[in-house]
């Protein structure tokens, strides 16, 4: 079976496939895997009007809680974090928001902005030595000595990149808790996707029902963002199952390297 995206038609299977293969990947880091869809939507689909952003939260919206919950089923979440995440990211998605909507219309211009962003996760990624795995119970034990007053300012940043991008902000914020605030990828994973699953409801939200300038279509494409939810609810759960029997730093360069490409890619092509 076959529907429309962006006047493509596309095999049901594709959005399944996709999101399961970035979900798996993506929740062992605390990462819903929407960083990656983008390009994915932009550049395979040729989706790239603001709703595509919209999208990309129904995919964290229906696809998150798989990870989550088996974070929290096996005692790997710090409840405390995560609540401090969503808290400070949810006044930056507004700002976000209204940037997507009236200065990153032009296609071009966004994907050279997607660029940057991925460029600069990925080195920030390649650049961090992350500690290695343990169980994850050790590591939980260890966020009790994170602050509360540097998660607030990053958490307001990331929001207003998540919120023009697409994201809840789990994909910036577990590489700067980990590199800033020295804390084990282990232990940020689950607190990271639990932000996100917040601030993507209320980004999803914020483009289905704020008022959009003129003849700007924000509302998301509901059909395709469940067909991503669906195969990220899946991908998720087998992820964050996964992770505590995989390298972390295998996974963090592998993810890396496909960021840089991608987003170097969309640099150079705006550039030329």
């Amino acid at each position: 079976m076959f529907f429309d995206v962006a006047g493509i038609h596309v095999p049901l299977w594709v959005p399944l496939l996709a999101a399961f293969v970035v979900s798996f990947f993506g929740s062992m880091v605390g990462v819903s895997g929407g960083i990656l869809l983008l390009p994915f939507q932009m550049s395979v689909l040729n989706y790239v009007t603001p709703s595509v952003s919209a999208t990309n939260l129904v995919f964290n919206v229906i696809a998150i809680p798989g990870g989550v919950w088996r974070y929290a089923r096996e005692k790997r979440m710090d409840w405390r974090l995560a609540g401090m995440i969503a808290v400070g990211t949810l006044p930056g998605l507004v700002i976000g928001w209204w940037l997507r909507v009236n200065w990153l219309l032009d296609p071009r211009l966004f994907k050279f902005f997607v660029g940057l962003v991925l460029v600069w996760l990925g080195s920030r990624l390649l650049r961090t030595r992350y500690p290695q795995p343990t169980t994850g119970k050790d590591d939980i034990r260890r966020t009790c000595e994170w602050k509360i007053m540097p998660v607030l300012p990053f958490s307001v940043a990331i929001g207003v990149i998540g919120g023009a991008y697409g994201l809840g902000g789990g994909a910036f914020m577990a590489p700067l808790l980990v590199a800033l605030l020295g804390l084990p990828i282990h232990a940020v994973a689950g607190a990271t996707l639990f932000g996100t699953l917040v601030t993507s409801v209320a980004g999803v939200a914020m483009y289905q029902f704020l008022p959009p300038p003129a003849g700007v279509e924000t509302r998301p494409d509901w059909l395709l963002g469940g067909l991503f939810g669906i195969g990220g609810l899946l991908g998720m759960y087998v992820g964050a199952r996964t992770q505590k029997f995989v390298r972390q730093r295998v996974l963090e360069v592998g993810m890396a390297v496909v960021l840089v490409v991608l987003g170097g890619g969309y640099v150079v092509r705006f550039i030329l």
